[in-house]
């Protein structure tokens, strides 16, 4: 049993601590997932505050058929499906906001992102189709294995096999366009 499916069981039992070590551990990296989603920074931050919350109030029941990051994980896709569903039904941010909350998006990112290298690959990611960066972050930013991925996107084994190969295609040919050479991608 992983850190994070006994630190909500802990916290099942009363012990609040047990809820704020999840958050300490999944934050971040649930962010940037969620981000790749939505692309904004500031609504991954508020559907990863949702995804807890959910936790906190629903507390659903963890059944430890995939990892306690699989499961949480789904959790934080399904909000931000849901949240998709209704922002398409809403009115369009002002352009001027838009840019200015661009702007703001940079600067957070940057603070994630710091070598050269992470921003080229960062760069060709938000060019790529959402299956695609989706598939790519979870898989080697997030170090879930195929199988886990294709339980949180909802795919098969062999889906994710295609979806896989076709997404580090993509990428490849992105990073090629950055400047990237064969060997360095290898």
């Amino acid at each position: 049993m992983d850190n994070g499916a006994s630190s909500y069981r802990r916290y099942l039992e009363g012990d609040d601590e047990g809820i704020a070590e999840i958050v300490r551990e999944y934050k971040d990296g649930l962010i940037l997932y969620l981000n790749s989603y939505v692309d904004n920074l500031y609504t991954a931050e508020d559907l990863t505050e949702d995804t807890f919350f959910r936790l906190m109030t629903r507390k659903p029941r963890f059944s430890e058929r995939s990892t306690f990051k699989t499961w949480l994980y789904t959790i934080g896709r399904n909000i931000a499906v849901d949240w998709l569903r209704h922002a398409s039904k809403q009115t369009e941010i002002a352009p001027e906001d838009m840019e200015r909350y661009r702007e703001e998006e940079s600067d957070l990112e940057g603070s994630y992102i710091r070598e050269e290298h992470k921003r080229a690959v960062h760069r060709s990611l938000g060019k790529l189709a959402r299956d695609y960066r989706n598939v790519l972050w979870l898989v080697y930013f997030e170090d879930f294995t195929s199988r886990e991925t294709g339980r949180i996107l909802g795919k098969s084994e062999r889906q994710m096999k295609n979806l896989l190969y076709r997404a580090k295609q993509a990428l490849k040919s992105e990073l090629e366009q950055e400047g990237f050479t064969y060997e360095e991608l290898g």
